[in-house]
């Protein structure tokens, strides 16, 4: 059995994640930012009650696992906003390569590579697993938008085709919540909280 105290880095070095803020506020909190380490419990809860929309067999537990640690690297890299630049995303992706490195580098080994492959195999998305993660991540903000009155797509003037494309890996991983979006996205353009 691997030392207890072996882990206390890597465990002390996630609280750092709840100082990291997203552009996603809450209503039910004084419109204050969401932080990620909120984001991160928040869609991996989401995705056990919606993994019956799953296409493909999924292992919910792996599923859940890559969800818990997809933002991890946030804590060097800091949240970008999905609709930023692609020369934004690509500066993005080699900050948070480099994070996930040192960080998951705090853990013992073996687990510090299991943890690796598995934060890269969620980036990938090319796996069943890794795909619904993925697609469970890109979709909260769906829920939460539609319930703001358009949120931060309002304040940002997000386009409908933005959002699906965001959104595309719903359409082979679970198509019955694509539908689902789809119609959201339907309402959200007829209240002009997302661009046309």
């Amino acid at each position: 059995m691997t030392p207890v105290d072996s882990f206390a880095d890597f465990i002390c070095e996630l609280d750092k994640l709840k100082a990291v803020k997203r552009k996603i506020t809450l209503p039910a909190d004084s419109d204050r930012e969401e932080n990620s380490a909120e984001h991160s419990w928040h869609v991996a809860l989401m995705a056990s009650m919606l993994s019956q929309y799953a296409a493909k067999p999924i292992n919910i537990q792996r599923v859940i696992q890559m969800i818990l640690i997809h933002d991890v690297v946030e804590i060097d890299a800091g949240d970008m906003f999905a609709f930023n630049t692609q020369q934004d995303h690509a500066a993005q992706a080699e900050k948070e390569i480099t994070a996930a490195k040192r960080i998951f580098g705090l853990l013992p080994s073996p687990l510090n590579e299991t943890m690796l492959k598995l934060w890269l195999e969620f980036e990938d998305a090319a796996t069943p697993d890794a795909e619904f993660a993925k697609a469970m991540d890109r979709v909260l903000p769906v829920f939460q938008n539609m319930k703001n009155q358009g949120g931060s797509w309002a304040t940002h003037k997000i386009t409908r085709q933005q959002i699906e494309k965001r959104n595309a890996h719903l359409k082979t991983c679970a198509p019955a919540l694509w539908d689902y979006v789809s119609r959201q996205l339907d309402i959200a353009v007829a209240n002009k909280w997302l661009i046309d």
